[in-house]
């Protein structure tokens, strides 16, 4: 498709790395959303990709390509590999959009496909890591890692270090847990948009941000000055 190829290779493709909040998950905490009119905005703009226009689909990757590369980045820990993989998403987007309906909101169908393919980079990372492991443990000794959740206090700040020990604390967590809170936390997605997107149910949903927001209180219990539930 070199129309997509035009479009995802142009300026308005490239942006700065996201910043990564360092706070617990909350629901109140303010976010990059999109709100009802730039949804509107998003399906009117695919009506028209869906008839082959990249300027609209060139729009379209502006509009959006902030909140999937930060949704990707969280997910992945990885900013670089969150730009390859938003980009396979608004390959997909273009792809898709001969069939396109504007049956649902743009940004559920967008959170769709950006799970399918986070869960497939997760899932073949997983592979890997487990060949990896099996590799070591054949040709040579164990090997010691430093922490990942506590830095020596004088090599990083203390707003960095916590930054740090939340990235991995979310990393750590299940994958379905790990994208309900970054919609959740970092992009403010309704809990009946991460319903669709995840296909669960609301109180399954609810459930699944209480253990998962449990899970990172534990993981941060020490940075927070709480204690680690039993």
């Amino acid at each position: 498709m070199s129309t997509a190829s035009m479009a995802l290779t142009s300026p308005v493709f490239l942006m700065p790395d996201p910043e990564w909040p360092a706070s617990l998950p909350t629901d109140s905490t303010p976010s990059g959303a999109v709100d009802e009119s730039s949804d509107v905005e998003s399906v009117r703009l695919m009506l028209r990709v869906k008839e082959g226009d990249v300027r609209a689909f060139e729009r379209l990757v502006e509009l959006h390509q902030r909140t999937i590369i930060g949704t990707v980045a969280r997910m992945l820990n990885s900013v670089d590999d969150a730009h390859d993989v938003a980009q396979q998403v608004f390959i997909r987007i273009w792809r898709s959009a001969p069939r396109y309906e504007p049956s649902a909101k743009f940004t559920t169908w967008m959170f769709t496909i950006t799970r399918n393919l986070v869960f497939n980079e997760l899932r073949k990372r997983n592979r890997r890591k487990e060949v990896s492991i099996e590799q070591e443990n054949e040709d040579e000794p164990p090997k010691q890692y430093a922490s990942l959740t506590s830095p020596a206090p004088d090599e990083i700040s203390q707003q960095t270090e916590l930054e740090n020990a939340l990235d991995h604390a979310i990393s750590m967590l299940p994958e379905k847990q790990r994208l309900a809170v970054v919609m959740r936390r970092y992009e403010d997605v309704p809990y009946e948009q991460i319903c669709e997107v995840l296909g669960m149910s609301l109180p399954a949903v609810k459930s699944l941000l209480f253990r998962a927001r449990a899970e990172l209180r534990k993981h941060l219990a020490s940075y927070l000055g709480e204690a680690a539930p039993e």
